[in-house]
């Protein structure tokens, strides 16, 4: 059932995943503001985004197991207190210490808060509505993104670089009072969950999360589709358009805008598609995966700029990424128990951050490279050592869709063995009604 308060309850979630967004985004949009502001190479600033990436990576998994011990309100708290902390820091340093210590904080904060919110949704509203408001959330979110491209845009280039980060950490004083004040984590009369039963119960847990094939069919999922958008939104993908592509900021940023409009747009649709076609999940993925391959290649093998139309398409195709991840949370919900969601969904959520930073740190370290050897000498940022640094992607792409491949073998092995049969896909495509443990279940 859905539960009376359920709509404000999931409202102030998002609205922290909003400002948490906005948090993690920011950085994408002041690359050469920072390379000026620190004094810093092309590697030194993917580092800043790698380091925030990493520590965002690297606790997801504790995040789950606290998040189910603790709930999503202390969680949701917490990482918007640390993520103002770190805009402070960020907003009055100028050093690169100083600056990588704020993305350190934010990365902290920003890691306890999509779990958090991705937990409440089981919690408050019927089944049938989960896949649809997962992707809600995620399209929510992306609003925050919208607000580090235009607003704090606007606001770093009139006021400057300090006034601009102060309002990102106003911004986190305002989702924690309204997370204290407003939201609750259980609905009324829902039992609490048990009190914790030590390391080794956590790591129980742990284990059998990992050990479902449906959990690392979510992992890898999100490995594959959710990367190159967020190496595209949160570092590279400014300076591309405009050293690389020569576009002013006006048309930078109106691609980036709408890489936000086209993944709010493709939210709902996703959304949809996983709610009436569950058997299908992972064919959704690879074609995402297959569609974004094809997008690089496209405006990678331009002979000189590439046309602003098919600079928009790239964008569009990985904005559909975004949604596209939210995929293997759905994976991670379905193939879990209840008492589980939280750990199985952090597990998820490493996937596309770590390949994130893979893909960031190396894409850095190959244009310090070709800069040093004097393959560009139209510059660091020039459009013949993105050509090649973008490649890097390639093999994240290649290597995400061959593991989800392989375990979607075993997760189908699992099913049948319970008696449930993938069918065809063309069976799928003619509407052939499924039975209802099919519709429920499968990928």
């Amino acid at each position: 059932m859905t539960y009376p308060r359920a709509w404000l309850i999931w409202i102030i979630g998002v609205f922290a995943y909003l400002v948490a967004v906005s948090q993690r985004t920011s950085f994408g949009v002041v690359g050469l503001e920072a390379t000026e502001r620190f004094h810093a190479s092309a590697a030194q600033i993917s580092f800043f985004t790698v380091l925030q990436l990493l520590v965002y990576a690297a606790l997801q998994i504790p995040v789950g197991v606290l998040v189910d011990r603790f709930g999503s309100r202390a969680m949701l708290a917490g990482g918007a207190v640390l993520m103002g902390l770190g805009q402070l820091e960020l907003a009055f340093a100028d050093s690169i210490p100083g600056g990588v210590l704020g993305r350190v904080l934010v990365g902290a904060g920003d890691a306890m808060t999509f779990v958090s919110v991705i937990r409440l949704i089981p919690l408050w509203f019927a089944p049938s509505k989960v896949p649809l408001l997962t992707q809600l959330t995620g399209m929510s979110g992306q609003l925050g993104q919208l607000f580090s491209v235009v607003p704090f845009a606007i606001i770093l280039h009139a006021a400057g670089w300090t006034p601009a980060f102060l309002t990102l950490a106003g911004m986190s004083g305002l989702a924690v009072v309204l997370v204290l004040v407003l939201l609750q984590d259980l609905p009324p009369g829902h039992p609490a969950p048990k009190p914790s039963q030590g390391l080794r119960a956590t790591g129980v847990s742990l284990s059998a999360a990992w050990r479902q094939p449906g959990t690392r069919l979510g992992m890898w999922s999100h490995f594959t589709v959710q990367f190159s958008g967020t190496v595209f939104a949160m570092t590279w993908g400014y300076p591309f358009l405009l050293s690389a592509q020569g576009l002013d900021a006006v048309t930078a940023s109106a691609l980036m805008a709408l890489y936000v409009a086209a993944a709010i747009a493709a939210g709902p649709l996703m959304g949809s598609f996983v709610a009436r076609h569950p058997l299908r999940r992972s064919t959704m993925v690879l074609l995402i995966s297959g569609a974004t391959a094809a997008a690089w290649a496209a405006v990678l093998l331009q002979p000189a700029r590439s046309p602003l139309w098919l600079l928009a398409s790239l964008v569009v195709v990985l904005a559909v990424g975004g949604p596209g991840s939210m995929i293997g949370f759905d994976f991670a919900r379905t193939f879990n128990p209840a008492h589980r969601i939280g750990t199985a969904t952090g597990i998820v959520n490493v996937g596309g951050f770590m390949a994130a930073l893979l893909a960031i740190f190396l894409i850095g370290v190959t244009l310090d490279a070709l800069h040093l050897a004097g393959f560009s000498p139209a510059g660091l940022y020039s459009l013949d050592a993105f050509r090649l640094a973008f490649c890097v992607q390639f093999v994240l792409l290649a290597g995400g869709a061959g593991a989800i491949l392989v375990i979607r073998r075993k997760v189908r092995r699992q099913m049948a063995a319970q008696g449930v049969v993938v069918p065809p896909l063309l069976k799928t495509l003619a509407g052939r009604r499924r039975p209802a443990a099919e519709r429920r279940r499968d990928p």
